[in-house]
């Protein structure tokens, strides 16, 4: 049972189909006490380029201080976007550079080129729309979008396990499909709360 549950959508149009499965996945984990809250990247204010890398620190603004805070306070991730070009949308991939920072989500250990993990004790479900069939992405692909998400930042950062439900393909999908889709995450988020 997860308690605290943070649900991120990184859709950068409020009216996307991941919009929906966002409030999907709320309503079912709220629906079983589970005290959720969310963030939609599209709604922020936030400039999602990390301007100097980490030579320099790009002060944080306000929401993006509250990103951190909710995070912190969540025992459970849920990132809701599509894949474009094989990742996630720029916004999203913007928001986690400046959120996911040195000091926040990891720490280089002293004279080591390893890390120590910040964000251990958090679980991330990863809930991906695709254009492309799910056995396609796997095999041609080798679902490499999953990869950066999963294990390039999620698990670099110590949040594990991280589960991953792909939803497609979008593109010409039906709307009694997105229906069972929306049913589908709903139910993600009354089991797992």
């Amino acid at each position: 049972m997860k308690s605290n549950i943070i649900v991120i959508n990184g859709h950068p149009d409020p009216q996307s189909f991941c919009a929906a499965l966002s409030d999907a996945y709320i309503e079912g984990a709220s629906a079983s006490k589970a005290q959720v809250r969310s963030i939609d990247v599209s709604k922020i204010t936030v400039n999602p380029n990390l301007q100097f890398g980490y030579r320099k620190r790009t002060e944080l603004e306000e929401d993006l201080v509250e990103s951190q805070k909710l995070i912190q306070w969540a025992d459970h991730l849920v990132f809701v976007y599509p894949t474009w070009w094989g990742v996630m949308p720029a916004i999203l991939k913007g928001f986690i550079d400046r959120v996911f920072l040195p000091g926040f989500a990891y720490q280089y250990r002293k004279n080591s080129s390893m890390v120590e993990k910040l964000l251990t004790g958090k679980s991330a479900h990863l809930i991906v729309t695709l254009d492309t069939p799910s056995w396609y992405n796997k095999l041609v692909y080798k679902n490499a979008g999953h990869h950066v998400m999963k294990r390039n930042i999620l698990k670099f950062c110590g949040v594990s396990p991280v589960r991953v439900t792909d939803l497609g393909p979008i593109r010409g999908s039906s709307d009694k499909l997105r229906a069972q889709w929306l049913v589908k995450v709903n139910q993600l988020g009354s089991k797992l709360a």
